[in-house]
């Protein structure tokens, strides 16, 4: 399994610790957002971040529907092959494919051929 080029900041016992106070302290407030909110600053995070990692729990205890850790990591694997072959074909090809998805890559179709155009 191949990991990602961001470092994570948090460990996951860090992590853990975040989603049990949350879930503690969760009676306190009105709201999960705003036990997110007090407890986010605790641990050195923004909400946005704590929210992520509580859904995620949620998700790894069955109190939500979505897909665990645990399938993620092993559907992982199998995302390895289909990228290999997509960037197997020729440069042009790609090029004129990726131009018909999206603006950035017309541009970068068009700088590659003025670069590669004869007249100088």
């Amino acid at each position: 399994m191949t990991k990602s080029k961001m470092v994570n900041r948090y460990s996951p016992e860090v992590r853990a610790r975040a989603d049990r106070m949350v879930f503690e302290h969760q009676g306190s407030y009105e709201t999960q957002a705003g036990a997110i909110a007090a407890i986010a600053p605790k641990i050195g995070c923004i909400p946005q971040t704590l929210n992520g990692w509580v859904k995620q729990a949620e998700k790894d205890c069955g109190m939500r529907d979505g897909v665990t850790t645990e399938e993620r990591d092993r559907s992982e694997p199998l995302k390895v092959p289909l990228v290999q072959a997509q960037w197997r074909t020729p440069s042009n090809e790609r090029t004129a494919n990726c131009a018909r998805r999206t603006r950035s890559c017309a541009r970068r179709q068009r700088i590659l051929r003025r670069r590669n155009s004869t007249a100088h």
